[in-house]
């Protein structure tokens, strides 16, 4: 007979089991997580505000700055909450849920960038009917078909994960529930979950960089072979720059974590990574968009300068 129990609660292992280091990383992961909060939030106020930003391409960043706030506080909140417990528990229910959200909210993220890498594709390659093709029925389309099927994905990784015994521990090692942790705790048979997670998150994340990847060959081709023009050339990479960046920080971790086999000997490098695609690159994101797009920036200042100058002429 198998020890199987009904497991009520888990236990996150956290960041590091060094007492003395909790307060540097608690003060690390609470700006972090500010930073994300402030950046992001300010990105999607004068998105919303701001008229001129009104457009396909200025839509999709601020549905991107929504998922990298909702990303981070999927796993930041009680990263910060276990730095500064002795008990770390989480609940059974509170485990898959974060899964759900982490799974669905990251899927939504490859599926965006892959989206606005079409939308500069028509943009460039085909300027004159941009605004005839993607218009906002389109648009709308497209980032709803995002979340949508992320969320019956993220769906199937929680019911087949909820569905596994665990029978050998309580303690995951890691600082926040995922799959490839869990996976290593269940007593039942996993190959069914492991398969799921390498062959179909795998082929969400690479067909959606395929296709990412695909814009950019067009965009390449296109300005080399059918219209060699210098200043179309210069406009296009400084267009494309900043998603290409933003594209490279998302993938290049998420592949390193989903795409190779679970095993004990890789969770201690999975933190490290995941650490990286779940706190670091939403910080990086506005401000990869800011510093390398003028229009952000003037509209920043237009709403957020103006308002300043308005507290303090009150003030005074």
């Amino acid at each position: 007979m198998e020890n199987v129990t009904m497991v009520n609660e888990f236990l996150l292992l956290g960041l590091t089991s060094v007492q003395e280091l909790q307060p540097a990383f608690f003060v690390t992961f609470l700006v972090i997580y500010l930073i994300n909060l402030i950046g992001n939030g300010a990105i999607l106020a004068i998105v919303i505000l701001e008229p001129k930003l009104h457009c396909p391409m200025y839509f999709f960043l601020g549905n991107l700055s929504c998922l990298d706030i909702c990303y981070s506080s999927v796993t930041l909140p009680k990263v910060l909450i276990n730095l500064l417990s002795t008990h770390r528990g989480i609940s059974f229910l509170g485990c898959i849920t974060q899964l759900h959200f982490f799974h669905f909210l990251g899927s939504t993220e490859a599926l965006l960038l892959a989206v606005m890498a079409f939308d500069r594709f028509v943009a460039i390659c085909n300027p004159l009917r941009y605004t005839v093709t993607m218009n906002p029925q389109l648009c709308i389309m497209l980032t709803a078909m995002a979340w949508i099927a992320s969320f019956f994905y993220a769906l199937m990784h929680s019911i087949m994960t909820a569905r596994l015994r665990f029978c050998h521990s309580q303690k995951i090692n890691h600082f926040f529930c995922d799959v490839k942790p869990l996976l290593e705790l269940a007593c039942s048979n996993t190959l069914l979950n492991q398969w799921l997670l390498s062959v179909v998150t795998g082929s969400i994340s690479m067909g959606a960089f395929c296709l990412t990847l695909l814009s950019y060959f067009y965009i390449l081709g296109f300005i080399l072979f059918k219209n060699r023009s210098c200043r179309i050339l210069h406009k296009a990479l400084s267009t494309c720059a900043s998603h290409f960046i933003v594209v490279c920080l998302f993938y290049g971790p998420v592949g390193l974590t989903y795409i190779r086999p679970a095993s004990a000997t890789s969770m201690n490098q999975d933190r490290i990574v995941a650490i990286i695609y779940s706190a670091v690159t939403p910080v990086l994101n506005p401000l990869i968009y800011t510093l390398r797009n003028k229009e952000v920036m003037l509209a920043l200042k237009k709403t957020f300068g103006s308002k300043l100058f308005k507290d303090c002429q009150q003030y005074h």
